[in-house]
């Protein structure tokens, strides 16, 4: 098995002050890192060894599932921020289809709800479905991949994500991170797979 936790895509301080630095040391580190561990430790020389990242949560359940999962959803995560990113997007498909939606305020109002009404741990996502942009939030490690959604974006809504920035408000969280965060380039990529 060569699966690795990919490195982040920018410097750990990089997201200050809307992320700290010590919240990403932990999240990555400790968690991320932890999940990849524990597949690693699971899946040994079995048959899922030979698979990719992908394949394994698509055909897997239980602990491989939940540790694989939680693998890719991180890096999607990762991936969807950037340094002085967030806002709206600017001019092009992206900003097309956060129009469609009804616009910025509306895009914003409805993800930040949809992350609000997740109980417990897990996602926020803008997916497509069926060519249509819609939400959707997940609980725990479940992902959009195992569906015939398309994942553009996604918020961790687990509590380490945001306890050490925002303590207990979440919603403080996802408005932080739809206004000062995204990566709109990496939706954009996403939109065009």
């Amino acid at each position: 098995m060569d699966f690795e936790v990919a490195p982040l895509p920018y410097a750990k301080n990089a997201l200050e002050p809307v992320m700290k630095q010590e919240t990403l040391e932990f999240h990555y580190e400790k968690h991320h890192k932890g999940y990849m561990t524990k597949l690693k430790e699971l899946i040994g020389d079995k048959p899922d060894a030979q698979k990719s990242l992908v394949e394994v949560i698509r055909t897997s359940s239980g602990a491989v599932f939940n540790n694989a999962a939680q693998v890719w959803n991180h890096t999607f995560f990762w991936d969807g921020m950037k340094p002085g990113g967030g806002g709206q997007p600017p001019a092009g498909d992206v900003a097309d289809l956060i129009n469609g939606l009804g616009g910025w305020d509306t895009f914003r109002t409805a993800f930040v709800n949809q992350g609000m009404g997740r109980f417990g741990s897990g996602y926020v996502w803008l997916v497509l479905d069926g060519g249509k942009a819609k939400f959707m939030d997940t609980p725990n490690a479940e992902t959009p991949l195992t569906t015939q959604s398309v994942p553009l974006l996604t918020a961790d809504v687990w509590e380490h994500a945001y306890y050490l920035d925002h303590r207990n408000n979440r919603k403080g969280f996802l408005e932080a991170f739809l206004d000062k965060l995204v990566n709109w380039d990496f939706v954009a990529k996403n939109l065009k797979k």
